[in-house]
């Protein structure tokens, strides 16, 4: 069993944000003043868990967050932002797809010549770029991590006709 967690002593200042924040309109900072509170008046982490509705493991840690940073950092909600981010596709990967991308699809089966972000995943995936299969949003995110901006395909474009140019422009127009 573990031993039973208290707060630290209250000072006064901090007893009268607590109570400010009972009247919240925020549920997160209603419940952890409620929490903090029951805990200065001697009330045991299981205890004030099953009042709450939450867990007394959830108790414990907003007591441990109120002694060591105090009532602004309890009540303050921490970012859901994950701490780290892998990349799916590494720089050497991202290296092995701009070279796919200066080729044909129809070279790997495809029936287009143009290039999409989906097709890119799918392609860099069959030919072994990704272990699995990657969103288009990966891929655009790899190619701009290499200073590579994607563009449409009809910038991209071009042809040896000399009059390529008027007619491209007639027919875009």
């Amino acid at each position: 069993m573990r031993p039973p967690i208290f707060v630290r002593p209250v000072t006064d200042v901090e007893r009268e944000q607590l109570e400010g924040g009972l009247r919240s309109s925020d549920a997160f900072v209603l419940r952890r003043c409620q929490i903090v509170l029951a805990s200065a008046r001697g009330e045991r982490a299981p205890r004030i868990a099953a009042a709450l509705g939450c867990d007394d493991q959830t108790v414990r840690n907003v007591i441990r967050v109120f002694d060591a940073r105090g009532p602004s950092a309890c009540l303050t909600r921490p970012s859901s932002r994950p701490h780290t981010v892998h990349a799916k596709l590494d720089r050497a990967g991202a290296e092995r797809l701009r070279a796919l991308l200066h080729q044909s699809p129809r070279l790997f089966g495809q029936e287009t010549s143009v290039w999409t972000l989906e097709l890119a995943a799918a392609v860099g995936h069959a030919q072994g770029v990704t272990a699995e299969r990657v969103s288009g949003e990966t891929v655009r995110a790899a190619l701009k991590r290499l200073g590579v901006g994607w563009r449409r395909a009809k910038t991209w474009i071009s042809s040896p006709d000399p009059e390529y140019r008027r007619k491209k422009a007639r027919a875009t127009a």
